[in-house]
């Protein structure tokens, strides 16, 4: 996708009688959203989920996050798909008069074209034609801020233009000569930008190994430390990293927006009874998200993969939050994390402020009749409400299994409390006349013999 199809522009003009110029902003692309949907039932698959019209809502969201200006949306019904235009003959002329009417400069067609369908269409159309892949790519490519995940979202681009290499394109046909002492044609345009693509792909894959290296190396070095892992997932915009700043009263970007977060971001949370963890916030799951994305981002989602607890944030307040949240346990799933496994999940109905009192106790009340161990929590993120009960929750899914012991520690052991601080969660500590301390710690099962080489066997007891 060209960005500067769909970018701001800005330009330098003279001011009058002045002797600098005024920064002016070129309008947004005027975009048409095309959504098709499959009126035949064997066609539909996945989609079956959410409503054409949630779709279209969706993609209009797509649009906007990257400051197209939406001038129509259109629904279409497919039986079937066409090989050459993907939608019918009849609405492809329907759309190229609306095009010319409304001067459109680009249709985002909600769907996966292929070349030769993407070529035909613009060709119909006469402007320039995105689908589902390149678009979100293009958002990618705008949110990400860190070198990782510039890197993520270069690899994607570019093993995406890497499929769209056909010899339909006449410039790609051109023959370039071949060496002096080499016989044969030479190399075809098209080979050389495949060549030059997959170069660059290996590359950047070299990189992203180093970047996956490093981030183990902090996974293990953290788990020396130890503190657990809480990582936050969900669907677009379902308000993690609104939670992520309430919970860490940290500033990451927060927007009502598709996509506002793409980057990991790690910070410490110190739970109610003094436990300290690492919360980590991660990017928005979607609905069909591109196969090339969900590779890209491994490296990142492996603190997902990695993660004690896993809080799964749902937007309790949009109609296809059910089909929202399947979509998010597809993608764990695809990632090999067993959504099913007791204990490690906790779904976080979010965004309860803007449901009416009625619509929040009969959440509560759905909620109610949950088994314990499963519960949801109710949340918003935005006023706080439910927050300390979350935190609380996490607290007893990080401390199952883990056992509390009794040390004592003897006064000429200066640094034997920062030991423990460092080794386990210290619930209570108290001081004797005669200096000695007494220490109350919980700690995982397979670090006790540890605790009883440092302090001594006799100095340590459960409780």
């Amino acid at each position: 996708m060209e960005r500067k199809s769909v970018d701001r522009a800005s330009r330098s003009e003279p001011g009058a009688g002045g002797k600098g110029g005024v920064e002016r902003h070129a309008p947004p692309t005027r975009c048409a959203v095309v959504t098709p949907h499959f009126t035949k039932r064997s066609a539909r698959g996945a989609e079956e989920r959410r409503s054409p019209e949630a779709r279209l809502d969706e993609a209009a969201g797509l649009a906007l996050a990257i400051d197209l200006e939406v001038v129509h949306r259109a629904l279409i019904g497919l039986p079937d798909i066409k090989p050459a235009t993907y939608i019918g003959a009849g609405k492809v002329e329907e759309i190229a008069h609306i095009v010319t009417e409304l001067e459109i400069g680009l249709v985002f067609v909600d769907a996966a074209l292929s070349p030769v369908q993407q070529r035909n269409l613009e060709k119909a159309w006469a402007t320039k034609v995105v689908d589902r892949t390149a678009l979100i790519l293009e958002i990618f490519g705008q949110r990400a801020r860190t070198k990782e995940g510039a890197l993520q979202v270069e690899l994607a681009h570019l093993t995406y233009q890497r499929s769209r290499l056909v010899r339909s394109w006449t410039h790609l046909e051109r023959q370039r000569g071949g060496f002096g002492f080499l016989g044969g044609p030479g190399e075809t345009q098209i080979e050389a930008d495949r060549r030059i693509i997959g170069e660059r792909i290996l590359r950047i894959e070299r990189d992203l190994e180093q970047v996956k290296r490093t981030r183990a190396l902090h996974r293990t070095s953290r788990k020396r430390v130890p503190y657990p892992v809480v990582a936050l997932v969900g669907y677009t915009n379902a308000g993690k990293s609104t939670l992520f700043n309430r919970l860490t009263r940290a500033d990451v970007t927060a927007q009502d927006l598709l996509f506002a977060t793409l980057d990991p971001t790690l910070r410490s949370v110190d739970l109610p009874h003094g436990t300290r963890v690492i919360l980590s916030d991660t990017v928005g799951f979607i609905s069909e998200l591109p196969t090339q994305l969900v590779a890209a981002f491994r490296a990142t989602l492996e603190e997902v993969i990695e993660a004690d607890v896993i809080l799964h944030v749902r937007d309790m307040s949009h109609p296809d939050t059910e089909a929202q949240a399947q979509d998010v346990r597809d993608v764990l799933t695809d990632l090999g994390i067993d959504v099913e496994e007791g204990g490690r999940m906790v779904e976080v109905w979010n965004k309860i402020d803007r449901l009416s009192d009625e619509a929040r106790l009969a959440l509560a009340n759905s909620a109610e009749r949950v088994p314990l161990g499963e519960r949801p929590v109710l949340v918003s993120a935005l006023t706080g409400d439910g927050t300390d009960d979350l935190l609380s929750v996490v607290e007893r899914r990080i401390t199952v299994g883990r056992i509390t012991l009794h040390v004592n520690v003897p006064t000429e052991d200066g640094e034997g409390i920062g030991w423990l601080y460092r080794h386990g969660e210290v619930l209570e500590r108290r001081a004797d006349s005669d200096g000695a301390l007494h220490v109350v710690l919980r700690i995982l099962p397979e670090r006790v013999a540890l605790v009883k080489r440092r302090f001594g066997a006799g100095r340590v007891r459960k409780v």
